[in-house]
């Protein structure tokens, strides 16, 4: 079996990791900090191509 890890620290997930939609995509990640660091790098990467 594989550990599986936060999708923003690496950390190792437990049993209830908090589920996030980046891009499109849904990762997992270990705690409301993580959710937030993400939704950030998410919408800041969304907007760069725009003008």
């Amino acid at each position: 079996m594989t550990d599986k890890t936060c999708a923003a620290c690496d950390c190792q997930l437990d049993a209830n990791p908090i589920r996030v939609k980046v891009g499109g995509k849904t990762v997992e990640v270990c705690c409301e900090e993580c959710a937030q660091a993400l939704n950030e790098a998410g919408a800041s990467a969304a907007g760069a191509g725009e003008d």
